[in-house]
């Protein structure tokens, strides 16, 4: 009996010694388990739209994307404010089940810069988008680099809005798309306040997430120079891809791999 005691003590320590050893795996393992952005890929997309085209444009990403198993939710901004803007993009955000990659398109761009200081926002992808600085706005960046021809936004009109000239849409907003794609995204665009270029960013999301920039070639709304200048001084990892404005549009697939990329990010 007193030998078949201290086996049973010898097998015990030996069980607990064995247990102590797997402590830091079964702890890394609980870490793992949830909405935890650091051992998984981030599954939630959201995307933004910029200035006179809606959330609408972006179907055929939103195709791509949730085909690949990628949950997507479109932002349906008001653009009557930046801050009525961030509010409808935040309250998106809180409705996702964990850690998000946050798009913007254009004017998107300054929509997501603010907005992405959210909680559950783990990267940022800027298409062909304004991304500025504490303090800058919009208009500023329009203005900081050559202008592009043809420019196609007219003065705002008598109630503050601006909308994009229906003449010059196709050659100054979506030349790599057909004609009739491009007459009915004229008719059916989606104007802005002016004042909404003229507010001041006052929080950065950029400068502590990871952020993508999309530089879009051929874009004739927003010179692509400004775009790598943008990108380069917020340390951006930079793809450039030959299209349009609406280079989401024209070349989804080649976005939709930046997407994937920031997903893939480890926080």
């Amino acid at each position: 009996m007193k030998k078949m005691s201290l086996q049973r003590i010898q097998e015990s320590l030996r069980f607990t010694a064995f247990l102590l050893l797997c402590l830091p795996a079964l702890a890394t393992m609980a870490a793992s388990d949830g909405n935890d952005p650091h051992t998984k890929d981030i599954r939630n997309i959201v995307l933004v739209h910029g200035a006179f085209a809606d959330g609408s444009g972006y179907k055929a990403l939103f195709n791509i994307l949730t085909a690949k198993g990628y949950h997507v939710t479109v932002v349906q901004n008001p653009l009557t404010s930046l801050k009525d803007d961030v509010a409808a993009t935040q309250n998106i955000l809180d409705k996702q089940d964990g850690p998000c990659v946050l798009v913007g398109h254009s004017w998107g761009g300054t929509v997501i810069t603010e907005a992405g200081t959210h909680p559950k926002v783990a990267a940022l992808v800027y298409i062909a988008a304004f991304q500025p600085d504490k303090g800058e706005n919009t208009a500023q960046l329009a203005g900081s680099g050559p202008a592009t021809e043809p420019s196609g936004i007219l003065p705002p009109d008598d109630k503050g809005v601006i909308y994009f000239d229906a003449a010059q849409f196709h050659n100054g907003f979506s030349a790599d798309l057909p004609i009739e794609t491009s007459n009915f995204m004229a008719a059916s665009q989606v104007p802005i306040f002016a004042a909404c270029f003229g507010a001041p960013v006052s929080q950065v999301a950029w400068k502590n997430k990871p952020s993508y920039g999309i530089v879009a070639t051929d874009d004739h709304a927003l010179h692509p120079d400004i775009q790598r200048r943008m990108y380069k001084r917020a340390g951006d990892h930079i793809t450039e891809i030959k299209g349009s404005h609406v280079v989401f549009i024209s070349q989804p697939e080649a976005v939709a791999n930046v997407i994937i990329a920031a997903a893939h990010t480890q926080q």
